[in-house]
C-alpha cells in the first residue's frame, strides 16, 4: 500500500503540468523522501546507529522520471540490519522500482570508498533520508576529508574513467542522438568536474553561472524525456527529439538539438580544462620551443604576450603553434583574442592565407584548437558566415555530426588526402566550406556557392581559384549520387559528368572531396562498395576526358562469357552465390518483378541490379544483395525464384503476410521520408531514368517494378539504395515507343508507381 503510494505520488509530480521541467527532479526526490521517511519510521524505528542515505543523482536531489534509487542503510554494527533492509528494500521491488542498495557498516564504507573510485565519489553526493543524522555526518565528514587527502592521487583514474567513457558514449554537442548523461559534455562532466574541485583542483570559476545554464538545459531534456518515453535511458533518439522540444516549449527538434549541443559545448569546454589542470600538474613542464613572437609557454599552455590588435595574424599563429605542438591556448589569451583582435585586411595577405590552409592541414588536432577559438567567439571573426552553422543539427539518415562539427571533421579526412591533388589548399577551403550553406534558409548548396565566392576573395584567393572552390560546392554531391543512383556503363552519364566536372585537376580534387566529406558524415555514407563505385565513376570520367570523348561497349561488363553461353542454351538459370544472384531467363515482362518479389520474401535487400537483353529473346539479370547477419541459403534462395518465375508463389499475398509481421527497421530519422518520383530524359542514351525516393518496407523494390511492368515499360538497369529507412531506387527504362517517355506517359507511370507504393504500408 505504502509503495503504492510512492508511485502515485511520483505520478503526480511527473504529470503536473505546473511545474517546469527543472523542478521535477527536486519535487520527485522530495515526495520519495518523504515516502521513505514514513516507511523508515514505520519499519525500522531507529534514530541512532542506523540511517538510511540517498546516493548518486537521489543524493542530489535530482530523480528524473525514470532513475534507479540509489540508496544504502548505513549502521554501527547492527546485528539484524539485513533483515531491516529488507523491510525497505521489498516495498520497492514489489512495486517495481530499479533500486541500487547496499547494507554496510561505517567503517565498512570508509575502507570501500578508500579503494574504491565509484563509492567514493557516490559519497560525495549523499544525504541522509531517514534516522541517525549524526551518524551520516560523520561519514560524509570523514569520506570528504578522506577525498581530499587521496583523492589527488585518484584523480589519474578519475581521467581515465572520462576518457573511457566519452569513447563509449561519443559527443552529446555533435552526435545526431547524444547520450545526455555519459557522453563528452554531458551531465556526468559536471559531476567529475565536482568531484575533481573537492579533492582540490584548481578548477575555471569563471564561467559558473553559464556552467550551471548549460546543466540545467541537460536536466531538463533529460527530465522531459523520460518522461514521455517512460523509460529509462537517456539517450535522446531522433524519435524522441519533437515531443521533448515540444514539451519544453521550443519551436522544434532543431532547436531544442541547436540548445543541447551549445550547452554540451560549455560543458565540455570547462570540462576539458579541468582535465588540463589536472594533467598540468601531474605531468612535467615540457620544453617547447616557441618561434613565433608574441606567444609563450606557460604551465604547459600556449600564452599570447603580444597585442592582437597591433598584430593581426597573430591568432593564426597562435592556432598554427597549437596544433603543431598539441599544446592547448591558455583560456586567458583566448579572451585576450576576442576582446582585441584586429580585422584582417580585404583581402588577407598571402601570410594569413597560408597559416590559415596549414590550420586545415592539421587534420583532427586542429579540430579541439578551432573549437576553442569558436567558443570564444574568435573563429568567426575570421569566419563570420559560420555563426548561423554554430551547433546547428542534422536530423537525417545520414549525418552523425552537426553542421560546425561535421564540417571541421571533414577538414580533417581531407587533410588526409593532400597528397592526391595538385591544389591541397584547393581541398581544405573547399571541405570548411562544402555545406556552408546549411544554416541559411534555401537550398544549401546554392546558398554555399553564393557564399563561398565573396569568402574567398576575402581570404585573399585569384577569382581563378575563389571559381573552383565555387564549383566545388555546387557538385559537392555530384560524384556519390551518379555512382550510386546511374549506370556507370551508360555513356551519357559519363558525358554529363564530364561536362560538369571540365577537367581531370579538378575531378581530383571533387573526388577527394568527396572521400572526405562522406567519411565524415557517417559510418552509412562511404564503405567499399560506395568507394568502388566512386572510383570506378572518376577513372571512366577521366578516361572519357583524356580521350576522344567516347566509350565503346557492346554488352553489359557483368555478363561474362559463361552467361552468354547460358543465353544461348535458351533455359532458365538462377544462381546465387557471395552476395550475388544471377537469372538467366527467357525475355518476358515481368521477369524482373517476380525476382525482386522473392528475393523479398528472403529478407534480402537488393543494393544494385542490372538487366541485359541478347538479340535472342534471352535475358539475364543479377541483383546485388546486402550481406545478412546470417550466411545465405541459396539453395532455399534460388528454388523461391524458380517458384516466382514460373508463376507458382502467390508473391503479392506472402509479401504482405511478411509485412504484417515484420519488424521494420529502427528509423533513423525523426520525420517521414516524403515520396518523390523523378523523371529524367537527359542523362541515359537509350532509356529514360526514373528515380524513386520513398520510406522503406518489404517489398518496395517488387511492387515498383511491377507497377513499370504493367506500365508496359524495360527495365534495362537499375541502381537500388537503402541507407536506414529511406530508399532511393533508380531505373532505367524504355518502352515500345523508343527510349524517350511522353509527358503524359510519365504522368501516367507515376500515378501507377505512387499507387504501387500504398500496397506496402
Amino acid at each position: 500500500m505504502c509503495s503504492r503510494g510512492l508511485v502515485e505520488r511520483r505520478k503526480e509530480v511527473i504529470d503536473d503540468k505546473s511545474l517546469e521541467a527543472w523542478q521535477i527532479p527536486e519535487a520527485l526526490s522530495r515526495v520519495t523522501d518523504e515516502f521513505l521517511a514514513d516507511l523508515y519510521e514505520k519499519e525500522i524505528r531507529l534514530n541512532t546507529d542506523v540511517a538510511l542515505v540517498a546516493l548518486g543523482g537521489y543524493g542530489r536531489s535530482e530523480l528524473c522520471p525514470s532513475s534507479d534509487l540509489d540508496l544504502m542503510l548505513v549502521h554501527k554494527h547492527q546485528e539484524d540490519i539485513d533483515s531491516l533492509a529488507d523491510r525497505i528494500w521489498y516495498p520497492l521491488w514489489d512495486e517495481g522500482f530499479k533500486l541500487g542498495h547496499s547494507v554496510r557498516s561505517l567503517e565498512q564504507t570508509l575502507r570501500l570508498a578508500a579503494d574504491d573510485l565509484e563509492t567514493a565519489t557516490s559519497l560525495l553526493n549523499a544525504r541522509i533520508v531517514a534516522g541517525d543524522r549524526a551518524l551520516v555526518d560523520d561519514l560524509l565528514t570523514r569520506n570528504e576529508n578522506q577525498w581530499a587527502e587521496y583523492g589527488p592521487a585518484r584523480l589519474e583514474e578519475l581521467a581515465r574513467n572520462v576518457t573511457r567513457r566519452h569513447l563509449l558514449a561519443g559527443e552529446v554537442a555533435f552526435l545526431l542522438e547524444p547520450d545526455l548523461k555519459e557522453g563528452r559534455g554531458g551531465l556526468r562532466d559536471v559531476h567529475a568536474i565536482d568531484w575533481a574541485a573537492r579533492a582540490g583542483v584548481e578548477v575555471p570559476t569563471h564561467d559558473h553561472d553559464r556552467l550551471a545554464d548549460a546543466y540545467r538545459v541537460l536536466l531538463e531534456a533529460r527530465v522531459e524525456l523520460h518522461r514521455i518515453s517512460a523509460k529509462r535511458g537517456d539517450i535522446l533518439l531522433l524519435e524522441e527529439q519533437d515531443s521533448v522540444a515540444e514539451s519544453l516549449g521550443d519551436h522544434d527538434a532543431d532547436v531544442l538539438m541547436g540548445r543541447v549541443a551549445a550547452a554540451s559545448r560549455t560543458i565540455a569546454y570547462l570540462s576539458d580544462e579541468t582535465w588540463r589542470h589536472i594533467d598540468r600538474d601531474l605531468a612535467d613542464e615540457l620544453s617547447v620551443e616557441i618561434n613565433v613572437a608574441g606567444l609563450s609557454l606557460v604551465d604547459n599552455e600556449l600564452v599570447i604576450v603580444g597585442d592582437p590588435s597591433a598584430d593581426p595574424l597573430l591568432v593564426l599563429h597562435a592556432a598554427v603553434t597549437a596544433v603543431r605542438s598539441g599544446l592547448p591556448l591558455a583560456r586567458q589569451s583566448l579572451r585576450l583574442l576576442a576582446e582585441r583582435q584586429s580585422d584582417l585586411p580585404d583581402p588577407w595577405p598571402q601570410g594569413a592565407r597560408d597559416l590559415f590552409v596549414e590550420l586545415l592541414s592539421g587534420g583532427h588536432r586542429a579540430i579541439p584548437v578551432i573549437e576553442s577559438l569558436d567558443y570564444f567567439e574568435v573563429w568567426t571573426h575570421l569566419l563570420p558566415e559560420w555563426t548561423p552553422n554554430r551547433s546547428r543539427p542534422q536530423r537525417n539518415v545520414y549525418h552523425r555530426f552537426t553542421v560546425d562539427r561535421h564540417l571541421l571533421e571533414t577538414v580533417a579526412e581531407a587533410a588526409r588526402l593532400t597528397q592526391r591533388v595538385r591544389r591541397p589548399d584547393l581541398l581544405l577551403v573547399a571541405a570548411l566550406l562544402h555545406d556552408i550553406g546549411k544554416g541559411y534558409p534555401g537550398d544549401h548548396t546554392e546558398v554555399g556557392v553564393r557564399l563561398v565566392g565573396p569568402i574567398a576573395s576575402r581570404c585573399g584567393f585569384s577569382a581563378s581559384d575563389a571559381e573552383v572552390l565555387s564549383r566545388l560546392v555546387e557538385h559537392h554531391l555530384l560524384l556519390p549520387d551518379v555512382a550510386t543512383r546511374r549506370d556507370l556503363e551508360d555513356t551519357q552519364t559519363i558525358r554529363v559528368v564530364a561536362e560538369k566536372v571540365e577537367t581531370v585537376e579538378f575531378l581530383e580534387l571533387l573526388a577527394a572531396l568527396t572521400e572526405a566529406d562522406s567519411i565524415a558524415t557517417g559510418p552509412t555514407a562511404w564503405g567499399e562498395w560506395k568507394a568502388h563505385l566512386v572510383e570506378t565513376l572518376a577513372v571512366l570520367v577521366t578516361d572519357y576526358i583524356s580521350s576522344d570523348g567516347s566509350i565503346r561497349r557492346k554488352r553489359r561488363s557483368f555478363v561474362t562469357q559463361q552467361l552468354e553461353s547460358l543465353m544461348a542454351e535458351g533455359e532458365t538459370v538462377v544462381q546465387g552465390s557471395g552476395d550475388t544472384v544471377t537469372i538467366v531467363a527467357p525475355d518476358r515482362a515481368g521477369t524482373f518483378s517476380r525476382a525482386a518479389g522473392a528475393l523479398a520474401l528472403r529478407g534480402l535487400d537488393v543494393l544494385q541490379a542490372d538487366a541485359y537483353s541478347s538479340e535472342a529473346g534471352m535475358a539475364v539479370s543479377q541483383f546485388r544483395v546486402a550481406e545478412p547477419d546470417t550466411p545465405v541459403d541459396w539453395e532455399r534462395v534460388t528454388e523461391d525464384v524458380y517458384q516466382c518465375l514460373d508463376g507458382h508463389l502467390a508473391i503479392d499475398s506472402r509479401i504482405s503476410e511478411r509485412a504484417r509481421v515484420y519488424r521494420r527497421r529502427t528509423a533513423l530519422s525523426a520525420k517521414p521520408v516524403p515520396t518523390k518520383v523523378i523523371f529524367d530524359v537527359e542523362s541515359a542514351t537509350d532509356a529514360t531514368i526514373i528515380e524513386v525516393r520513398t520510406e522503406d518496407h518489404i517489398g518496395v523494390l517488387y511492387h515498383l517494378t511491377r507497377a513499370l511492368t504493367e506500365m508496359g515499360l524495360d527495365i534495362r538497369s537499375a541502381k537500388i539504395q537503402t541507407i536506414a529507412n529511406e530508399v532511393v531506387d533508380t531505373f532505367y527504362v524504355t518502352s515500345a515507343n523508343g527510349p524517350a517517355l511522353s509527358e503524359s506517359h510519365c504522368r501516367e507511370i507515376e500515378t501507377a508507381l505512387l499507387h504501387s507504393l500504398t500496397r506496402v504500408d
